[in-house]
């Protein structure tokens, strides 16, 4: 599930990056890449795992915004937990929205106004219309990383915004294509750093698709791309 690292590391993360000299003004939070400071948008949560996991390390959620394609229906029938999480993102602060495509979300009513530091999408797939390394999976795959990216670009901030996809490494998955994809619609890569699961306290990585989907799928080596709007200059 990624590549192990000591134990302390967890501790290590969940880091305060500001002394509160005054004691009126809360420090920022961090936890890995992300912190409380930042406008952050979550796409294609499973059972909202990761963006609790995020919550709980930032103390709120109000900084956040977590979505989901699925309705809170399907929320309950396919994960056990999905409501329980849902609950207490709310009850952090958290604007939770489902029904969510990653493909059109530009265009969602709430979503077309705002802008985000951070964009967040673990593990993108359409679920399993074919075999895993056929040339018809690949394609589909590949066709939702390239709408998500669109729309993305369109929810971020320019300056300093970023798309985060984790992704995992080797055969087939290399073949997706993630940096040409975004290098055509106007993003380039600004770093890509391996991915471990175990630096997300509570996270749990959703099959979503299938017989089981609140059954989990080996990761194996991951990384994480981040993405930002290429400057004309540049």
């Amino acid at each position: 599930m990624g590549k192990k690292e000591d134990d302390n590391e967890e501790v290590e993360s969940l880091s305060s990056s500001s002394d509160d000299e005054d004691g009126n003004e809360e420090a920022e939070k961090c936890i890995k890449h992300y912190s409380s400071s930042q406008r952050i948008l979550l796409v294609g949560e499973g059972d909202f795992s990761f963006s609790l996991s995020l919550a709980k390390a930032f103390g709120s959620a109000q900084n956040m915004v977590a979505t989901s394609l699925d309705t809170q229906e399907s929320l309950a029938r396919k994960y056990s937990n999905g409501i329980e999480n849902v609950r207490q993102l709310e009850a952090r602060s958290c604007l939770v929205l489902h029904g969510v495509d990653a493909t059109q979300m530009s265009q969602h009513f709430f979503l077309r106004t705002q802008r985000f530091d951070r964009i967040i999408y673990n593990f993108p797939h359409v679920g399993f219309r074919y075999k895993e390394d056929s040339y018809c999976q690949i394609q589909l795959n590949k066709r939702l990383v390239k709408g998500f990216m669109k729309n993305a670009k369109r929810l971020l901030k320019e300056e300093k915004g970023e798309i985060h996809i984790s992704h995992k490494d080797g055969d087939p998955y290399n073949k997706w294509d993630l940096v040409k994809k975004a290098e055509k619609i106007g993003l380039v890569l600004r770093d890509s750093v391996a991915f471990c699961k175990d630096d997300y306290p509570g996270y749990q990585n959703k099959r979503a698709h299938g017989c089981c989907p609140d059954g989990t799928f080996p990761l194996g080596d991951c990384t994480t791309f981040k993405f930002g709007i290429k400057r004309l200059n540049s």
